[in-house]
């Protein structure tokens, strides 16, 4: 590779951003659980801090990216996980400062994070080139819907986490502070319920899409089939959890089930099946 890859520094700074967001997230944690004197001196502001800074050294790196090869972050797998980065990033930060009940998430949203930020650095960082049909209206639609249904699913996850760890030997103090586990379930829910809206509205675009620019609706690749799977466990889980009012930690454990059904969908799927989905490819 004999391209010089701006973009590396900028994605280096950022992620350095966000582990120091975890870690002071972390501290301020465990702090919380000790003295309750402690409770005066919330971590919170510099966390905060740490993550907009954070998303804003990934839109320079994007930024960077797109006037160095000339088209948006929407065709490898290195351009995917980055602009990933950046919105589970700006979506999560923006609820962190306006939602004040997540915030201990960040010990379960940010190392999930950084363990994408871990994956991107591995992955070649060359130019793409860009499809014809991606010039194309809907294509910004469906691509920026399925990035709200992923991190509102990010922060169903960070809820549901504190649930099933709060459990486990020794970690029930740290969460001592936290509301109830039926609190944070709601919550989850809540969001999960925003994350099947946004799944639909990116089924539904990206169908618009396809029609547009391949002549078909609908191929049942293995994108395609894995994202209406995901769209189905999805609903079927928010109806048992609505219908017949499954206890807390099942329902916490089936939104990470959920969550990780999703990431391998939109960044597994399209790039190690052999079935190509036009729509990436």
């Amino acid at each position: 590779m004999n391209e010089t890859v701006t973009e590396l520094p900028w994605i280096y700074a950022g992620l350095a951003s966000y582990a120091l967001a975890m870690g002071v997230a972390m501290h301020g944690v465990l702090r919380l659980s000790g003295a309750a004197g402690a409770l005066s001196r919330r971590p919170e502001p510099i966390v905060l801090g740490l993550l907009f800074s954070g998303v804003a050294l990934l839109a320079i790196a994007l930024a960077t990216r797109w006037l160095r090869i000339g088209h948006g972050p929407f065709v490898d797998l290195f351009e995917l996980l980055t602009s990933q980065l950046f919105s589970l990033g700006l979506v999560y930060t923006v609820t962190y400062w306006r939602v004040p009940l997540i915030r201990p998430t960040a010990i379960i949203v940010l190392p999930v994070l950084l363990m994408m930020g871990i994956w991107v650095v591995t992955v070649d960082p060359g130019a793409s080139a860009f499809p014809p049909t991606y010039y194309h209206e809907w294509k910004w639609a469906h691509v920026l819907f399925g990035k709200f249904f992923l991190a509102f699913c990010l922060i169903g996850t960070g809820l549901a986490g504190i649930i099933l760890l709060r459990d486990a030997p020794g970690l029930r103090r740290v969460f001592r502070y936290m509301p109830s586990d039926e609190v944070l379930d709601t919550v989850a829910w809540r969001f999960m319920l925003l994350a099947l809206v946004f799944e639909s509205l990116m089924l539904i675009a990206g169908a618009v899409w396809a029609q547009d620019a391949w002549g078909r609706y609908w191929a049942w690749d293995a994108l395609e089939t894995s994202a209406f799977l995901n769209w189905l466990l999805l609903g079927l889980t928010i109806h048992l959890r609505f219908t017949y009012r499954i206890s807390p930690r099942t329902g916490a454990a089936a939104i990470v089930g959920i969550f990780l059904f999703a990431f391998f969908t939109y960044l597994g799927a399209p790039f190690y099946s052999e079935a190509a989905h036009k729509g990436v490819i």
